[in-house]
């Protein structure tokens, strides 16, 4: 089943943040509304996953504090940025920050709505990539010290023969191990593992911040 996803709407502008909220529920999106950005802060413990269709400027935090603010805080909702007052500075310090994009009001309906739909679309995508690389990690954090000196050396290209005298074990330890390792990544052949030890590895390699 698909998790639902919501467009969260960050606008001080009440005519505007009903209209915009009108014109996406008619489209069949789901739709929060908020009228500032500490209003949305407040609901940040309890985000679903979706978009952020951000008013750029607001009476207290700007559109874009908020933006930065998310990013010290790790939110991973792609952002779409609204204003009527587009300039150039304040449109690459928003992409800068990974806005998916920048539209200027009045912007139409088609418009919004397609930008909307194309960015659930990718967040969605993403989100399911997230959760397969955590369940390759959580595969990989399983195995033991020998299984993952098996799993390196299979995606090798060594057959069990090879590992077998490679690690200085009997080649029916080596199917063991090999069968175990094939359960705990969840694998379904050896190209499928490959492709996971590729994440695993790369994670191990890359240097702590």
């Amino acid at each position: 089943m698909t998790e639902a996803q919501t467009v969260f709407l960050v606008d001080d502008d009440e005519a505007m943040r009903e209209s915009l909220a009108l014109l996406l529920q008619e489209a069949g999106l789901r739709v929060r509304s908020f009228a500032s950005a500490p209003e949305f802060l407040d609901a940040y413990p309890v985000i679903e996953p979706g978009c952020l269709v951000l008013d750029l400027r607001m009476p207290g935090m700007s559109g874009l504090e908020l933006q930065e603010t998310r990013q010290v805080m790790g939110a991973a909702l792609p952002v779409i940025f609204l204003s009527g007052f587009g300039d150039v500075p304040s449109t690459v310090r928003a992409i800068k920050g990974g806005a998916v994009d920048f539209l200027e009001k009045p912007v139409t309906a088609e418009a919004l709505v397609a930008r909307v739909r194309h960015t659930l679309a990718e967040e969605r995508r993403h989100r399911a990539r997230r959760a397969e690389r955590e369940m390759i990690r959580q595969g990989y954090a399983s195995l033991s010290p020998r299984e993952r000196e098996v799993m390196v050396l299979a995606t090798k290209g060594l057959a069990n023969k090879e590992i077998a005298r490679h690690l200085r074990i009997s080649p029916r330890t080596v199917e063991n191990h090999r069968a175990r390792v094939m359960e705990k990544m969840q694998a379904e052949n050896i190209a499928d593992l490959c492709r996971m030890a590729a994440v695993c590895l790369a994670a191990e390699e890359r240097p702590s911040a």
